[in-house]
Order: C-alpha cells, then sequence, then structure tokens
C-alpha cells in the first residue's frame, strides 16, 4: 500500500474513533439530564429544576449499570488513536466512570448530611442564586416542591440505612444540627424563604399568572414542603441523634479504614495514602510556623505566639462593624483584584461574579450557568461580622472570587469542550486552585500590610494543619478536642470557627485534605515549568494552561502541563 493510501486509512481510523468517543460522549451527557446526577460537580452549585433526582437503591442501581455500560463501549475505542483534547476527555471521562464505579461499592449515599451541609441546606439555599425570568422556570420550582416529600423520603431512608450499618456521624459534631432544619420550618407559607422568589416578579409576567404562581406556590409550600421538613426535623431528633455514632472516627465503624483510604483517593486524585498526608502536613506547619514567626517580628508585637494569636483574637480593630462593613470591604478587595487579571492571565471568563450575604456557612463560592442567567456567587455570613477577621479577608477573598474559584469555575464553562468537562469539579484541582491563588495575591500586591500577610500565612496553616487534623482524627485515633487545641494553638482562627472546622473534618472525611495537596502539585508544576524554559517562561500562558482545560485529576493535570512545556520548548 502506497504512503498516500496509508496516511488515508489513517485519516479514516482516526475519524471513525473520534466519531465513536463523541457518540460515547453524547449518549453519557444525556443520561446524566435525564438522572440529574452529574458525577463528581460542586455540590454547592445544586439547582431544583422540575423533578428531583432519585435517590433510593434503585436509582442508584440504574445509574451504576450504566456506568458499567460506559466501561464497556469505553474499552472498545482506542484511546492513544485520539489527539489533543480528545485525548485528554478520553482520559478524564475513563478516570471518572472508573472511579464512579468504585463509589457505588462505598457508603456515600449514607451521609447526605455533615455537620456544614445537608441535602435540605442545599434544596433550601439554592433558590438564592437561581434567574425566575419566565412562566416555566417558576413552574419548575413549584413542580420541585411538590417531589420534594419523594426526595426528602428517599433521603432520610438512606439515613436510616446508615444507621442499621452504623455508618452515622459523630454525636459531638452534630449535636445542634437540627436547628439547620428547624429554621426553614414555618406557618405561614408566604413568610418561608421558598416563597421569596414569587415576591419579586419580573414585569414580563402578566398579573394573573402572577396570581396563580403565587396561589400554587403557597400550596405547595404549605402542603408538601414545610411538612416533609418537619418529619424530617422529628427523625432527626428521634432517631438519627440518639443513633449517633460516639467515636470521632470513620475508621472507627467496621469496613470505616477502607471508606476512609477511598476518600482520600477520591477527594485529592491521587493515591497518598493517610501516613504521607499526616507527615506532609507535619512538614510544612513547621514551614509556615517560622514564616509567622517572622512576620509577627515586622509587626513589632513583643509577645509570644500565643500572646499574639490571643490579640489577634481579642483587639476590636481587626473585625468589621457590621455586616455592610465586613461587605463593604470585601468587595473592595474583589475589585483590586478584577483590575489585576489580566497581568496574570491571557484569558478571563465573561460570565459575572457578585458578593452576597448568607446566613451560617462562612464563606463559600457557587458557580454560575452556562447559560449566562446565573453569576457566581461569593457568598459571605456577614453577619456573623464578629467572627471575620478583616486580616483574614485577602486570602478569604482571593480564595473564593478571582483569581481563585469563580476564574476557574466560569472559564471552565465557557471552554469548548465536551459538557461533562464544563461542570465537572474536582476538589484537589479546585480548591487547590483557590489556595494558589491566595499565594498568587503576594505577587499582585495584596498582604503589604503585616497583618494581612499573617492572615495569609494562618490560612495557609489551616490548610497544613488539616493534613495533620484530619488524619489524626481518622487515621491516628485523635480525639475531637486535641484536634481543636492543635488548630487553636497554630492558626489565627477564632475558638468558634477552629471548632466549626474540626466538626467539618470529623463528619466529611478526607475532603479538607484536598486544599493543601492540590495547591502544592500546583506549586511544583509551576517551579518545573520555571526551570525547564528560563526566560522564556509565561506565567499568563502557565496560569491559562493550568485553568484552561477545566477540572482535572491531578495526574492527567501533571501530563498536560509536561506536553505544554514539551511544546514551549520546542517552539522556542
Amino acid at each position: 500500500m502506497t504512503s498516500a493510501l496509508l496516511t488515508l486509512a489513517s485519516t479514516g481510523a482516526l475519524a471513525d474513533t473520534s466519531a465513536d468517543f463523541n457518540r460515547l460522549l453524547a449518549d453519557h451527557w444525556a443520561r446524566a439530564q435525564q438522572e440529574k446526577v452529574f458525577f463528581r460537580t460542586d455540590p454547592d452549585a445544586f439547582r431544583p429544576d422540575g423533578k428531583l433526582p432519585g435517590m433510593d437503591g434503585e436509582a442508584r442501581d440504574r445509574r451504576a449499570a450504566f456506568n458499567l455500560d460506559m466501561l464497556a463501549r469505553l474499552d472498545t475505542i482506542d484511546g492513544d488513536a485520539l489527539r489533543g483534547q480528545q485525548r485528554i476527555s478520553y482520559q478524564l471521562f475513563r478516570y471518572e466512570r472508573e472511579t464512579e464505579r468504585e463509589s457505588y461499592a462505598q457508603w456515600d449515599h449514607l451521609f447526605p448530611i455533615t455537620s456544614l451541609f445537608g441535602y435540605h441546606m442545599y434544596f433550601a439555599d439554592a433558590l438564592a442564586n437561581m434567574a425566575f425570568a419566565s412562566v416555566a422556570d417558576y413552574d419548575r420550582l413549584i413542580a420541585s416542591f411538590n417531589d420534594y416529600p419523594r426526595y426528602n423520603a428517599e433521603q432520610m431512608d438512606n439515613l436510616r440505612e446508615g444507621v442499621r450499618r452504623g455508618f452515622t456521624q459523630y454525636c459531638g459534631a452534630m449535636a445542634n444540627y437540627g436547628e439547620t432544619i428547624a429554621r426553614y420550618i414555618v406557618d405561614d407559607p408566604a413568610a418561608s424563604a421558598f416563597y421569596e422568589p414569587f415576591t419579586r416578579f419580573p414585569a414580563a409576567i402578566d398579573a394573573s399568572q402572577r396570581q396563580r404562581l403565587a396561589r400554587e406556590a403557597r400550596q405547595a409550600i404549605a402542603e408538601q414542603v414545610i411538612p416533609a421538613y418537619r418529619a424530617f426535623h422529628a427523625f432527626f431528633a428521634e432517631q438519627y441523634l440518639p443513633a449517633c455514632r460516639t467515636a470521632p472516627a470513620i475508621t472507627s465503624v467496621e469496613g470505616g479504614d477502607t471508606y476512609y483510604r477511598y476518600l482520600i483517593r477520591y477527594f485529592t486524585t491521587t493515591d497518598l495514602s493517610p501516613e504521607a498526608i499526616h507527615q506532609l502536613g507535619l512538614d510544612e506547619t513547621r514551614r509556615i510556623r517560622a514564616e509567622m514567626e517572622a512576620t509577627i517580628r515586622r509587626t513589632g508585637f513583643d509577645g509570644s505566639f500565643q500572646d499574639f494569636l490571643a490579640h489577634l483574637r481579642e483587639d476590636p480593630r481587626f473585625y468589621a462593624e457590621s455586616p455592610e462593613d465586613l461587605l463593604e470591604k470585601v468587595s473592595l478587595i474583589a475589585k483590586r483584584m478584577d483590575g489585576q487579571m489580566p497581568t496574570y492571565f491571557g484569558r478571563l471568563p465573561r460570565l459575572p461574579y457578585t458578593v452576597r450575604k448568607v446566613n451560617g456557612r462562612g464563606a463559600f463560592y457557587v458557580g454560575g450557568t452556562a447559560d449566562g442567567r446565573n453569576p457566581g456567587v461569593y457568598f459571605i455570613d456577614a453577619d456573623n461580622f464578629h467572627s471575620k477577621p478583616l486580616y483574614n479577608l485577602e486570602a478569604l477573598t482571593l480564595h473564593e472570587a478571582v483569581p481563585g474559584h469563580h476564574h476557574q469555575s466560569a472559564l471552565a464553562l465557557e471552554l469548548d469542550l465536551p459538557p461533562f468537562r464544563r461542570t465537572l469539579y474536582h476538589a484537589a484541582f479546585g480548591e487547590g486552585w483557590g489556595l494558589y491563588a491566595e499565594s498568587l495575591g503576594k505577587e499582585a500586591g495584596f498582604y503589604r500590610d503585616p497583618y494581612s500577610d499573617f492572615g495569609r500565612l494562618t490560612y495557609e496553616m489551616w490548610r497544613a494543619n488539616r493534613l495533620v487534623v484530619d488524619t489524626g482524627l481518622h487515621a491516628y485515633g485523635w480525639s475531637r478536642q486535641r484536634a481543636i487545641d492543635y488548630l487553636l494553638s497554630n492558626t489565627a482562627l477564632t475558638a468558634d470557627e477552629v471548632t466549626a472546622e474540626v466538626d467539618r473534618y470529623i463528619t466529611w472525611p478526607a475532603q479538607a485534605l484536598a486544599y493543601k495537596v492540590g495547591e502544592l502539585r500546583i506549586q511544583a508544576l509551576r517551579r518545573q515549568a520555571e526551570q525547564a524554559l528560563g526566560e522564556d517562561f509565561d506565567l499568563r500562558a502557565f496560569h491559562d494552561v493550568v485553568v484552561g482545560n477545566g477540572s482535572l485529576a491531578i495526574a492527567i493535570l501533571e501530563e498536560v502541563v509536561a506536553d505544554w512545556v514539551a511544546s514551549q520548548r520546542r517552539g522556542s
């Protein structure tokens, strides 16, 4: 066969392989939309949209069988024949499907609640970050209201299964959790948080439709939603809390050690052992402590490390004067970084973000939507301003907004990539990038005040301590109090913040490990690229490569960056 014919045959085979893979991705995305369950997405991005997802055993079995079918079809496709972004998509899709297969053998469905969040909170709080522009938008929400009792019952059945198997949350971390349910229970449906979207109809909806929608919403809230919340509140108080586990470690439950190691793989996308992570945390803690001591000397403070922490926690000048004062300070920091973004990135997303007040949960980011109807939102518990130190605000805002979560997630939504890659969220990548973004602020001219720089370091210390505390609790048998004492002695977090954090690690094992593990890998990739490229290293281009491919598992990210470095060297 001639060279030309060989080339033609090879091109045809590649086209067939590419088409087969595209059909596979399209079939998977269509089923995911039908199920309304997207494996490994940010749970904060949940938005009710008509009928809610099925959460019972039958639905899980159905999704597990479909996932196996996807893997079988994937085996018929030669991934080595694919090129460019399709090759990355193949690697990532296989990684996700193999991880999803493992998840069905684990206990994730038994934990729809943690000390930090719960399915009932996601359902209620989602409304604050949804666009309601048409009658259909409101009708879909009312449909979600009417389906909520079924959804709630299936989640409670999962919790009951947890009670039977011993996979319950730790008593000490959940003692006041009932308040997160009770706050949504009201007698007047018009006074409910669920009714709020029906108080602000857009002008395009006429009066008769407004009356109908408001009437149906009040009825659904009164007859479906509120009774379901009452049922959950009673179940939690009367059945779940009395059965809570008495040891903080998930490894105290039979099978818990295997589950914890699975969670480490899931959240960090690495094969690091608990022991290696624990030691990494100790090493980072020592390094950061030395930087903190040097920063304290820059302030001129005369006293011990613990005296300085007490000074920060108690001095009123380090706290805002009101919720509005806190929001204004946060917004100014965010806007200052907005102006710096073109210096560090070649591509910026079109989707904007905003800053909003939220009750509870400290601070977090919720991504926007691909249709552009919902902006990204940086939420902060401004009413609790007396426990939000001002010296932490720069690091916090760079992490949650730009160049952190908003930049990365908004950009992913706009990439010309398969849909599954636009909404994918790996904790090690996303939170690792958020923590890297905090450190990037140093180059961007933030943290000039030594107290703010200490705030940056205490945030970094906090994430390093997580490696020690999370593994300490779940692999080394630490008590809750020992974990609290460790954080209090090493960070400038307030006592309330430390307690909440430890309860988070207890009830959401391994998730907090993702931050520091991901950040260290991204920083290592930058150092390697700088050393390999020397004067040809382009920081904007490097950042665009890291966040310009959507969320990636760590090993795939490392390969993508290595390929970019190689291409840059060939080009130079």
